[in-house]
C-alpha cells in the first residue's frame, strides 16, 4: 500500500516540492518505509530527494530547497513488492523516451511475463524486484514506439492503451514527463483510489493529483474528482484533457480502504470514509446485540482501539446504549503496526503503541472494537493488556469479516499462514488470540455500509474476505510466488542484510551487490540532479 501524489503550478517559477511534501506527510499513514519527490524545472531538467523514512525525517527544509520546478510528483511506499531496499523508494526515473518519473500504488499479477518481455522483446534493463518500476519501462516502451522527437497528448494515450492491454492487476499512477506535464491513469476495475482537484493560481489553475482527497483538502484545492476506472489524464499548464484508455470493466474499489486504509476525513469514489465507518458501527452492533443474546453474556463498557475504529466503536455504543470509552492510550510517534516488517517489530511496538488505562478495565466485561484483524498481533497483545490490568473478560468485535486470503492487489497480507483468521473458525481464532468471545462483521453488511453512499459503484474487491479476485483468477503458482517474496522472514532477512551493510560498509565482489547510498549529515539520501536532454542538452546525468 503507498500513497501517491503530483502538483502542477500554473506560474512555472512557483516550486511545488513544499505543497508535495506537505501533502505527503498528510498520506504517510499509507506507507512508512521510504518517501521520495521527484520534481521538474527549467528546460526539463529533474530534481529528486528519496530515501527510506519518514517523510518528516527526509525532507527538511535544506532537502526541500533543492528540488526545483513548479511541477512535481511525490510517494510514500510501503513495500508490497520487491524488498525494502532503499533503490526501490520511488518515484522511478527512465532517461529514455524523453524523460519519464512514476508513482505507483498498486501490485501487478502478471510481473513473470511482462519481465520476461522486457528481456527478450523490449530490451529494457529493469534494476529492480518492484513491478512499479517495471509498469514504468512497459509504458516508456509504449511510447518509445512513436519514434518522434516530440510528443503530444495522442500519443500518450496510445502508448498507455497498449501499456494496458499488456499489464494485469492493480495500478493507480502519476507520471511526470520532462517538460511536458503530469499523467495520472487508474486500472479498468478502479481498485486503487486516485483523483484530481484544481485551485486558482497566479496564471491560471493549479492541480493536484492525490491517492486521497484531505491533500487537496488541505492544499486549498476544490472540485475533487477521482478518476474512472481505465482512465487517463494529462495535465499541462496549457489545459486538461482526459480519455477512456480501455473500456471499463466492474468497477470494484478495494474496501479494505475503507476499513483501514484512507483518512475517515477523505472521499474516496464518492463515499466519505467517515461515514461508511458510521454505518459499519451501525451494523456491527446488530451483529454483537444478537450475538451476546445467544452466549447469554453483556458487556458493561465499549472501548475502541486506536484510531482507525473509533468512529465505528462510537456509533456501536450509541446504538447499544453502552458507555464509549478511551481505554487505550496511543502514542503517536510509533507507526502503524499492521505495516511495519517483521512479526517481532509488530508485536514490540504494540507495547510501546497503546497503554492500557486500568480504570477502564478493572472488574469490567469489556467489548473492544476493532477495524479488522489481520495477523492478530496487536489484538493478542491489547487483550492481554486488558486482562492485565483488571478485566473480567473480553469480547472483541471486528468491523470486518475474517480475513482468510492474501491481497494481490497492493496490501501487504502475504502469508495465508500468518492470517489469523485462515482455516480457522470463530471459537480457534478467540482462542489464538485470547479473547472470549470474537464477533465479526457480516460481509453484507460491510458491503452495505460503504455502497449505500455511492449505489453507482457495482461491486468492491472483497477478495482478502472471499478469495475471489477481480481480475479474474489468480492461481496457486502466483500466491505462492508472492508469500515467498513478502513472507516475514524474507523480509526480515533484508532489513537484516541492510542494516549489516551499513554498519560495515557495502560487500565486495559482485556487480549485482547492493551499493549503499551517499548520505548528507542528516542521514537523508542526497538530491539527485536528472538531467533530461530533448535532443540538445547534455545526457542524464546521475
Amino acid at each position: 500500500m503507498c500513497g501517491i501524489l503530483g502538483s502542477l503550478s500554473s506560474d512555472p517559477n512557483v516550486d511545488v516540492a513544499a505543497d508535495i511534501v506537505e501533502g505527503l506527510s498528510l498520506l504517510q499513514h499509507r506507507g512508512q518505509d521510504a518517501a521520495g519527490v521527484v520534481t521538474c524545472g527549467y528546460k526539463g531538467r529533474f530534481y529528486q530527494v528519496k530515501a527510506n523514512g519518514m517523510v518528516r525525517d527526509i525532507f527538511d527544509e535544506s532537502s526541500v530547497s533543492k528540488l526545483i520546478g513548479g511541477m512535481g510528483i511525490g510517494h510514500v511506499r510501503y513495500p508490497t513488492a520487491g524488498s525494502s531496499n532503499h533503490a526501490e523508494a520511488q518515484p522511478f526515473y527512465v532517461n529514455s523516451p524523453y524523460g519519464i518519473c512514476l508513482a505507483h500504488n498498486g501490485n501487478l499479477i502478471n510481473t513473470p511475463d511482462l519481465m520476461k518481455f522486457m528481456d527478450e522483446e523490449a530490451h529494457r534493463h529493469i534494476n529492480t524486484a518492484s513491478d512499479s518500476e517495471l509498469l514504468l519501462n512497459i509504458f516508456a516502451n509504449n511510447l518509445q514506439q512513436t519514434g518522434k522527437f516530440r510528443i503530444n497528448e495522442e500519443d500518450i494515450f496510445t502508448a498507455l492503451s497498449a501499456m494496458e492491454r499488456q499489464v494485469k492487476g492493480a495500478y493507480a499512477c502519476v507520471a511526470l514527463l520532462a517538460g511536458f506535464g503530469l499523467i495520472a491513469f487508474r486500472d479498468p476495475n478502479g481498485i486503487r483510489p486516485i483523483g484530481i482537484a484544481t485551485r486558482d493560481g497566479k496564471n491560471g489553475k493549479d492541480y493536484v493529483v492525490a491517492s486521497e482527497s484531505i491533500v487537496a483538502d488541505a492544499g486549498g484545492f476544490s472540485d475533487w474528482e477521482d478518476v474512472k476506472p481505465g482512465e487517463a489524464v494529462i495535465i499541462t499548464r496549457s489545459k486538461v484533457t482526459r480519455r477512456q484508455i480501455c473500456p471499463p470493466k466492474t468497477f470494484a474499489p478495494d474496501i479494505f480502504e475503507f476499513v483501514y486504509f484512507a483518512r475517515p476525513d477523505s472521499v474516496v469514489d464518492g463515499i466519505s470514509v467517515y461515514r461508511s465507518r458510521m454505518s459499519m458501527g451501525d451494523a456491527l452492533a446488530e451483529k454483537v446485540k444478537q450475538v451476546l443474546k445467544e452466549k447469554n453474556l453483556s458487556v458493561d463498557v465499549v472501548i475502541p482501539v486506536p484510531d482507525t475504529s473509533r468512529v465505528a466503536a462510537l456509533n456501536l455504543a450509541q446504538k447499544l446504549g453502552l458507555p464509549y470509552r478511551e481505554g487505550f492510550i496511543k502514542n503517536r510517534y510509533v507507526g502503524r503496526t499492521f505495516i511495519m516488517p517483521g512479526q517481532h517489530m509488530r508485536e514490540k511496538n504494540v507495547r510501546r503503541k497503546l497503554n492500557a488505562m486500568a480504570l477502564e478495565f478493572q472488574d469490567k466485561n469489556v467489548l473492544i472494537v476493532d477495524d479488522s484483524i489481520v495477523r492478530g498481533t496487536t489484538s493478542r497483545e491489547i487483550i492481554q493488556m486488558a486482562k492485565d490490568v483488571g478485566a473480567k473478560k473480553v469480547v472483541v468485535a471486528s468491523c470486518a469479516p475474517p480475513i482468510r486470503y492474501p491481497n494481490v492487489y497492493g496490501i501487504d497480507m502475504p502469508s495465508r499462514k500468518e492470517l489469523v483468521a485462515y482455516d480457522k473458525d470463530d471459537d480457534a481464532i478467540a482462542a489464538s488470540i485470547g479473547a472470549d468471545l470474537i464477533i465479526y462483521q457480516s460481509l453484507e453488511d460491510l458491503v452495505h455500509s460503504c455502497r449505500q453512499w455511492n449505489p453507482k459503484i457495482e461491486q468492491f474487491d472483497c477478495s482478502v474476505f472471499t478469495g475471489e479476485y477481480v481480475t479474474g483468477h489468480v492461481d496457486e503458482a502466483y500466491l505462492g510466488h508472492i508469500e515467498s517474496l513478502r513472507a516475514d522472514k524474507v523480509k526480515t532477512k533484508l532489513m537484516r542484510s541492510k542494516e549489516t551493510v551499513r554498519e560495515n560498509g557495502a560487500p565486495g565482489g559482485g556487480a549485482d551487490e547492493e551499493k549503499v547510498p551517499e548520505l548528507n549529515g542528516d542521514g537523508q539520501e542526497n538530491s539527485i540532479g536528472l538531467h533530461n536532454s530533448f535532443g540538445t542538452q547534455a545526457a542524464p546525468t546521475l
